[in-house]
């Protein structure tokens, strides 16, 4: 797989933890720019730890991230019009379907973006460490 373009990861990135680096970090060598779309509040079904300026400031300050932006409000396909990727990555644990996010990106950009699945490196998961956090 060529290393070129502008790649996207994209999460909620609630609780920082090694299995985020570890998608960032594999996002990151798929193309020559990283850029991370932040989840919305208003877009995730979580309680999160941290809102989304918080969690937008961690994620824009890490190595491998070239930009970070939080997504749209309302939308969370008229975030990709802003980034425009070549290739978009996925969390091991993201429930997307490969297929059909592809050809729904590809509708909205008209054009090809590749969709990567990235796998799984340790057994991380934000949604936990904070429930842990919060019981201690």
């Amino acid at each position: 797989m060529a290393k070129n373009g502008k790649v996207m990861a994209q999460g909620v990135f609630d609780i920082l933890h090694p299995g985020h680096l570890h998608y960032l970090k594999e996002s990151k060598k798929l193309g020559d720019e990283l850029i991370v779309l932040v989840a919305r509040d208003s877009n995730t079904s979580k309680k999160t730890c941290l809102n989304e300026e918080e969690r937008l400031q961690i994620i824009e300050n890490l190595d491998p991230v070239d930009k970070a932006v939080l997504g749209h409000k309302n939308d969370i396909y008229k975030g990709l019009k802003s980034v425009n990727p070549d290739k978009i990555t996925l969390g091991y644990d993201q429930a997307f379907d490969e297929d059909e996010l592809g050809e729904k990106v590809n509708e909205v950009l008209n054009k090809n973006v590749e969709i990567i699945r990235i796998s799984k490196k340790g057994n991380y998961s934000s949604t936990q460490l904070c429930k842990n956090k919060i019981t201690e």
